[in-house]
C-alpha cells in the first residue's frame, strides 16, 4: 500500500508512530471501542468554516465542538461547521471524513481543543476509516503548531 502524504511527512520528520487497523468505523467513539483506545486519546478532526476560511478543530472523540466559545476566541464574525460538499476535495488523499488532524498538510488553520493536549498520547484516522495513526502529543505539537484553546465541552460518555 502507497504511502500517504500524512505518512511521507510523519518519516521525513522521523517521528516515531505506530499504525493500528481496526475495524472499519465511521464515528470517533465506535473508532476508540473498536481500536480499544479510550475516546479521550483519540483526536476527531471537525472541520469548520471560520469567517469563509475551511479550519480544523481537533477534539477528543467524547467531547463536541463549541461553535460560540471557538467564534469568540478567535474573533471571527462567522463560525459554523462546514458541510461535507466544502471539504471533500480538499483531501485528496483520504476517505471523506476521514482527514488526519494536520491541517498544515492542506493549508488549514488547526485549532485543538485544551482537553486533547493534556494527552501523553494521541491517535488519529490514517485517513480512511479502518486505521489509526497513534504518536505523541508532544510530536504532533511540534509538527502542526495548532492554536489550542477551550472550544469544547464532554458530551458523550468514554469509550
Amino acid at each position: 500500500m502507497p504511502l500517504t502524504r500524512l505518512e511521507k511527512y510523519l518519516n521525513l520528520e522521523h517521528v516515531n508512530y505506530k499504525r493500528i487497523v481496526h475495524s472499519r468505523a465511521y464515528t470517533a467513539q465506535k473508532t476508540a471501542a473498536y481500536s480499544h483506545i479510550s475516546g479521550k486519546e483519540i483526536a476527531k478532526t471537525v472541520m469548520v468554516k471560520v469567517d469563509g476560511r475551511l479550519c480544523m478543530v481537533v477534539l477528543p472523540a467524547s467531547y463536541q465542538v463549541d461553535l460560540k466559545e471557538l467564534q469568540r476566541a478567535t474573533g471571527a464574525k462567522n463560525v459554523r461547521l462546514a458541510s461535507e460538499s466544502e471539504f471533500k476535495d480538499a483531501f485528496i488523499d483520504c476517505e471523506v471524513g476521514a482527514q488526519p488532524p494536520f491541517g498544515n498538510l492542506y493549508n488549514m488553520d488547526v485549532f485543538v481543543a485544551e482537553k486533547l493536549a493534556e494527552d501523553t498520547t494521541i491517535a488519529f484516522n490514517a485517513c480512511n476509516h479502518a486505521e489509526l495513526i497513534q504518536m505523541t502529543y508532544k510530536d504532533y505539537q511540534r509538527l502542526v503548531h495548532p492554536t489550542v484553546l477551550k472550544l469544547s465541552r464532554r458530551v458523550i460518555a468514554e469509550a
